[in-house]
């Protein structure tokens, strides 16, 4: 996931593009996606415009790649406290589905800077479009082979 995004964000123009996270976390070679890496949460929210955060997936809890759930909160979980560093009308996003409080506490995916509920919501309708599109591609290739007595 955030390979692809920050390569979706590079090609729509974004002007720069940060990464937070440990580093037993980042894909490897990072970097040379066009991306600046930050291992601390603090100077890597400076002035941010979006926060978009990732969910912690529990298999890498048990990878040891992570001391414990509460230690990942402590360090890059995102709460008032760490969005305050941001802009102010910085925006948090979320693909879903949210560990509250490990990743984000509630009060911020709920809040008021919040689009999580429609980015998720949009994600769903965007997905079905797109598979829409596909199979109907799909459906007028065989139809045009049929035509032509190929199938």
């Amino acid at each position: 996931v955030a390979r692809s995004q920050i390569r979706a964000l590079n090609v729509l123009g974004a002007e720069e593009v940060r990464v937070i996270a440990p580093g037993t976390l980042l894909p490897r070679d990072v970097e040379d996606l066009g991306c600046t890496v930050e291992y601390d949460m603090a100077r890597g929210m400076k002035d941010l415009d979006v926060v978009i955060m990732l969910r912690l997936q529990k298999e890498r809890m048990e990878g040891a790649l992570l001391p414990s759930e509460r230690e990942f909160y402590r360090l890059y979980g995102l709460n008032q406290e760490k969005l305050g560093l941001a802009k102010p009308d910085c925006i948090v996003m979320h693909p879903g589905p949210i560990n509250r409080g490990v990743e984000i506490e509630s009060a911020v995916a709920d809040g008021p800077q919040s689009v999580i509920l429609n980015q998720v919501t949009n994600g769903i309708a965007i997905r079905m479009a797109v598979m829409s599109m596909a199979m109907g591609g799909q459906m007028a290739e065989r139809q045009q082979r049929q035509q032509e007595g190929l199938a």
